[in-house]
Protein backbone atom coordinates (compact mmCIF):
# COMPACT_ATOMS: atom_id res chain seq x y z
CA UNK A 1 0.00 0.00 0.00
CA UNK A 2 1.32 3.45 -0.88
CA UNK A 3 2.69 5.65 1.87
CA UNK A 4 0.27 8.41 0.84
CA UNK A 5 -2.62 6.13 1.73
CA UNK A 6 -0.91 5.14 4.97
CA UNK A 7 -0.56 8.83 5.92
CA UNK A 8 -4.28 9.37 5.27
CA UNK A 9 -5.18 6.38 7.43
CA UNK A 10 -2.82 7.59 10.18
CA UNK A 11 -4.47 11.02 9.95
CA UNK A 12 -7.91 9.42 10.36
CA UNK A 13 -6.74 7.65 13.53
CA UNK A 14 -5.05 10.74 14.99
CA UNK A 15 -8.08 12.88 14.10
CA UNK A 16 -10.47 10.47 15.81
CA UNK A 17 -8.34 10.26 18.96
CA UNK A 18 -8.04 14.06 19.05
CA UNK A 19 -11.77 14.68 18.49
CA UNK A 20 -12.79 12.13 21.14
CA UNK A 21 -9.99 13.17 23.55
CA UNK A 22 -9.03 9.50 23.52
CA UNK A 23 -5.59 8.02 24.14
CA UNK A 24 -3.90 7.65 20.75
CA UNK A 25 -2.28 4.28 21.45
CA UNK A 26 -5.48 2.83 22.97
CA UNK A 27 -7.41 3.81 19.85
CA UNK A 28 -4.65 2.43 17.64
CA UNK A 29 -4.75 -0.90 19.49
CA UNK A 30 -8.53 -0.97 19.02
CA UNK A 31 -8.20 -0.25 15.28
CA UNK A 32 -5.59 -2.98 14.88
CA UNK A 33 -7.63 -5.56 16.80
CA UNK A 34 -10.98 -4.65 15.20
CA UNK A 35 -10.54 -2.91 11.85
CA UNK A 36 -14.30 -3.09 11.18
CA UNK A 37 -15.35 -2.51 7.59
CA UNK A 38 -12.03 -0.90 6.71
CA UNK A 39 -9.00 -2.80 5.57
CA UNK A 40 -6.41 -3.28 8.31
CA UNK A 41 -4.15 -0.29 8.97
CA UNK A 42 -1.01 -0.33 6.83
CA UNK A 43 2.25 -0.89 8.71
CA UNK A 44 3.43 2.62 7.89
CA UNK A 45 0.21 4.13 9.27
CA UNK A 46 0.83 2.24 12.52
CA UNK A 47 4.43 3.48 12.58
CA UNK A 48 3.26 7.08 12.10
CA UNK A 49 0.61 6.91 14.82
CA UNK A 50 3.03 5.31 17.29
CA UNK A 51 5.73 7.84 16.40
CA UNK A 52 3.41 10.82 16.84
CA UNK A 53 2.13 9.41 20.14
CA UNK A 54 5.67 8.80 21.42
CA UNK A 55 7.02 12.23 20.42
CA UNK A 56 3.86 14.35 20.61
CA UNK A 57 5.08 16.69 23.33
CA UNK A 58 8.30 17.48 21.45
CA UNK A 59 6.46 17.75 18.12
CA UNK A 60 3.92 20.19 19.57
CA UNK A 61 6.64 22.25 21.25
CA UNK A 62 8.54 22.45 17.96
CA UNK A 63 5.42 23.46 16.04
CA UNK A 64 4.54 26.07 18.69
CA UNK A 65 8.08 27.46 18.54
CA UNK A 66 7.95 28.00 14.78
CA UNK A 67 4.30 28.96 14.39
CA UNK A 68 3.48 32.63 14.04
CA UNK A 69 0.39 33.60 15.98
CA UNK A 70 -1.05 30.11 16.44
CA UNK A 71 -0.39 27.55 19.13
CA UNK A 72 -1.00 23.90 18.23
CA UNK A 73 -3.94 23.63 20.62
CA UNK A 74 -5.73 26.46 18.75
CA UNK A 75 -5.27 24.99 15.26
CA UNK A 76 -8.00 23.07 13.50
CA UNK A 77 -7.97 19.36 14.32
CA UNK A 78 -7.16 18.27 10.76
CA UNK A 79 -4.45 20.92 10.31
CA UNK A 80 -2.92 20.06 13.68
CA UNK A 81 -2.68 16.35 12.91
CA UNK A 82 -1.37 16.85 9.37
CA UNK A 83 1.37 19.01 10.92
CA UNK A 84 2.11 16.37 13.58
CA UNK A 85 2.50 13.64 10.96
CA UNK A 86 4.81 15.74 8.79
CA UNK A 87 6.80 17.02 11.78
CA UNK A 88 7.29 13.43 12.98
CA UNK A 89 8.56 12.46 9.52
CA UNK A 90 10.88 15.48 9.39
CA UNK A 91 12.26 15.18 12.91
CA UNK A 92 12.19 11.45 13.64
CA UNK A 93 11.97 9.44 10.41
CA UNK A 94 15.19 9.58 8.42
CA UNK A 95 13.67 7.35 5.70
CA UNK A 96 11.50 10.22 4.46
CA UNK A 97 13.17 13.26 2.85
CA UNK A 98 11.96 16.55 4.33
CA UNK A 99 10.62 17.71 0.95
CA UNK A 100 8.51 14.56 0.62
CA UNK A 101 7.07 15.02 4.12
CA UNK A 102 6.10 18.60 3.26
CA UNK A 103 4.66 17.68 -0.16
CA UNK A 104 2.58 14.87 1.35
CA UNK A 105 1.28 17.19 4.09
CA UNK A 106 0.31 19.75 1.45
CA UNK A 107 -1.51 17.11 -0.60
CA UNK A 108 -3.58 16.16 2.46
CA UNK A 109 -4.21 19.80 3.34
CA UNK A 110 -5.37 20.68 -0.19
CA UNK A 111 -8.01 17.96 -0.12
CA UNK A 112 -9.10 18.14 3.54
CA UNK A 113 -8.58 21.69 4.82
CA UNK A 114 -9.75 25.21 4.02
CA UNK A 115 -8.03 27.35 1.40
CA UNK A 116 -5.61 29.09 3.80
CA UNK A 117 -4.30 25.91 5.41
CA UNK A 118 -1.84 24.71 2.73
CA UNK A 119 0.14 27.98 2.81
CA UNK A 120 0.18 28.00 6.62
CA UNK A 121 1.24 24.34 6.78
CA UNK A 122 3.92 24.87 4.14
CA UNK A 123 5.39 27.88 5.94
CA UNK A 124 5.40 26.18 9.33
CA UNK A 125 6.95 22.94 8.09
CA UNK A 126 9.57 24.87 6.11
CA UNK A 127 10.53 26.69 9.33
CA UNK A 128 10.80 23.35 11.16
CA UNK A 129 13.09 22.00 8.39
CA UNK A 130 15.25 25.12 8.41
CA UNK A 131 15.70 24.92 12.18
CA UNK A 132 16.44 21.19 12.03
CA UNK A 133 19.06 21.65 9.33
CA UNK A 134 20.66 24.63 11.10
CA UNK A 135 21.06 22.85 14.44
CA UNK A 136 24.15 20.65 14.82
CA UNK A 137 23.38 16.98 15.22
CA UNK A 138 23.68 15.89 18.86
CA UNK A 139 26.39 13.35 17.91
CA UNK A 140 28.59 15.98 16.26
CA UNK A 141 28.31 18.32 19.25
CA UNK A 142 29.28 15.46 21.55
CA UNK A 143 32.18 14.45 19.28
CA UNK A 144 33.46 18.05 19.20
CA UNK A 145 33.28 18.28 22.99
CA UNK A 146 35.11 14.94 23.29
CA UNK A 147 37.84 16.13 20.87
CA UNK A 148 38.28 19.38 22.81
CA UNK A 149 38.45 17.42 26.05
CA UNK A 150 41.02 15.03 24.57
CA UNK A 151 43.11 17.94 23.28
CA UNK A 152 43.12 19.68 26.65
CA UNK A 153 43.85 16.40 28.48
CA UNK A 154 46.82 15.75 26.17
CA UNK A 155 48.17 19.28 26.66
CA UNK A 156 47.77 19.05 30.44
CA UNK A 157 49.59 15.72 30.61
CA UNK A 158 52.54 16.85 28.43
CA UNK A 159 54.88 18.95 30.59
CA UNK A 160 57.09 19.71 27.57
CA UNK A 161 54.27 21.42 25.69
CA UNK A 162 55.38 25.03 25.42
CA UNK A 163 52.18 26.13 23.69
CA UNK A 164 50.32 26.55 26.99
CA UNK A 165 52.07 28.71 29.52
CA UNK A 166 50.12 29.01 32.73
CA UNK A 167 50.82 30.03 36.27
CA UNK A 168 50.81 26.80 38.25
CA UNK A 169 50.21 28.70 41.47
CA UNK A 170 46.64 29.52 40.36
CA UNK A 171 44.68 26.61 41.79
CA UNK A 172 41.23 28.04 41.05
CA UNK A 173 41.08 26.29 37.69
CA UNK A 174 39.77 29.51 36.14
CA UNK A 175 40.54 30.07 32.50
CA UNK A 176 40.34 33.02 30.18
CA UNK A 177 38.92 30.74 27.47
CA UNK A 178 35.16 30.30 27.17
CA UNK A 179 33.69 26.98 28.25
CA UNK A 180 32.99 24.35 25.60
CA UNK A 181 29.39 24.29 24.37
CA UNK A 182 27.05 21.97 26.21
CA UNK A 183 26.39 18.71 24.40
CA UNK A 184 22.78 18.76 25.55
CA UNK A 185 20.36 20.74 23.42
CA UNK A 186 17.40 22.11 25.36
CA UNK A 187 14.13 23.02 23.61
CA UNK A 188 12.87 26.53 24.18
CA UNK A 189 9.46 27.08 25.70
CA UNK A 190 7.46 30.28 25.35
Amino acid sequence: MARSTARKRALNTLYEADEKSQDILALLDERIAHPGAQTPLPDYAIEIVKGVAEHRRQIDMTLDEHSTGWKVRRMGVVDRNILRIAAWEILFNDDVPDKVAIDEALALAKTLCDDDSPAFIHGLLSAVCTAKNAAPAPESVTEEADEESSDSDAAASDPTDEGDVSDSSDSSGASDEPAAPSAEIQPTVD
